[in-house]
């Protein structure tokens, strides 16, 4: 059996072996530039649709999975659909999370747009909304309008931005960078609210802790992750999508059988053991906390509502990126799976104020991360009849 004195063997090991094989190991076995192609190709497609949706599909979503297909309907519009097959239907049973993952991807379109001098007129669900669950009808038709729109400044972080999951620094965030953070996120209904060190933060430091608990003891919320782990860099080079597990030392503990996902999804492992150890580090390392709030209501205003606080959230991570903040998704205690719903409705009565909470992240400063890989323009454009292309079938 491996042990974790074993995977700290191999890891001192590993170190020893790059060092003597220079720049080449790490060419070979560090972090994936293939994958992250998407991000360095923004802005160039010719066509200026294209252009802004290459912008578009860096924004962020839920586990990485990317959900967003796009019919480019005649000369100037498209329509957004949600490709049904990357939901997540433990997790996210009702597709909240995912329809918050096309506002984000809408927003950055709008931004990209304005940043050519484009209007985005956007119908939202033209078809009818789908509930409880997504379906086969559009999220989205758009169209775009040129006149003299004026550049968005956001638009300057769209590239910048990105999720941070390091243990951040033990220091405060300033209260003005909190209140920039809830202006930017306060948008169509969407309510921002930040809290720095305190109390509180003490509060959401520990419910966020059992949530991310909570969801990796469930066996079925646990493998809905750890199928999308994407471990080491053939993996990431294949999908360019979900949870990914790469660098030189997730390579020796992938060839020598330690970290897999069968381990992962072991409570008994060491690999299991341990990355719950990095992730109560991680908890425990928030200073301060950013939360978005929409008004609670049901049926079809329930999913405008997400579609915005996607949107909103994509206005928040850009003025974080712009202020020097991390952010990192935290939003476990929000998922409507039943083994979560006690926690949900602790977190709710703690910070809701009688609304439907819709993202919860922690913020700080953290060392810089790179890009999360991303599937690139052509795995998003549909036929004219808003199938996938064949292409994008594997």
């Amino acid at each position: 059996m491996t042990t974790r004195r074993g995977i700290l063997k191999l890891v001192g090991g590993g170190i020893v072996v790059a060092a003597a094989a220079g720049g080449g190991w790490y060419a070979m076995n560090g972090p994936s530039n293939e994958a992250r192609e998407a991000w360095r190709q923004a802005g160039t497609p010719t066509e200026y649709r294209r252009r802004f949706l290459s912008y578009a599909l860096l924004a962020p979503n839920p586990h990485n999975r990317q959900p967003w297909l796009v019919r480019l309907d005649g000369e100037d519009g498209l329509t957004l659909f949600c490709d049904l097959e990357r939901r997540l239907p433990e997790t996210d049973p009702f597709d909240r999370q995912i329809t918050l993952g096309c506002g984000a991807f809408l927003e950055l379109l709008s931004i990209a747009a304005a940043q050519e001098g484009y209007r985005t007129d956007l119908t939202p669900f033209p078809d009818g909304v789908s509930l409880p669950r997504l379906d086969e009808r559009p999220i989205a038709s758009v169209r775009f309008v040129a006149e003299a729109t004026k550049p968005d400044p956001a638009f300057a972080f769209v590239a910048e931005r990105r999720t941070n999951r390091n243990t951040y620094e033990a220091r405060e965030v300033p209260d003005d960078l909190l209140k920039q953070l809830e202006a930017a996120g306060t948008l169509r209904g969407v309510t921002a609210r930040t809290t720095g060190e305190g109390e509180l933060s003490a509060k959401l430091r520990d419910i966020s802790w059992r949530g991310h608990e909570m969801e990796s003891i469930t066996q079925r919320t646990m493998k809905e992750s750890a199928d999308l782990m994407r471990i080491g860099r053939d993996e990431v080079n294949q999908w360019r999508d979900g949870l990914v597990l790469e660098g030189q030392m997730i390579e020796f503990a992938r060839l020598t059988g330690m970290v897999t996902r069968e381990a992962l999804l072991d409570v008994k492992s060491d690999a299991f053991k341990m990355g719950m150890d990095q992730y109560r580090e991680k908890a425990a390392s928030a200073r301060a906390f950013a939360w978005l709030v929409t008004a609670d209501l049901g049926g079809e205003l329930a999913r405008l509502m997400q579609l915005d606080a996607g949107r909103a959230y994509a206005r928040l991570t850009l003025k974080a990126t712009q202020l020097g903040l991390a952010v990192h998704p935290w939003s476990q205690t929000l998922q409507e799976y039943p083994e979560m719903q006690l926690l949900y409705r602790e977190v709710h009565d703690l910070i809701g104020e009688g609304g439907r909470l819709q993202m919860f992240v922690r913020v700080g400063y953290a060392d810089a991360v790179i890009a999360a890989p991303r599937r690139g323009l052509d795995a998003l454009i549909a036929d004219a009849g808003g199938a996938k292309k064949e292409a994008d079938q594997g």
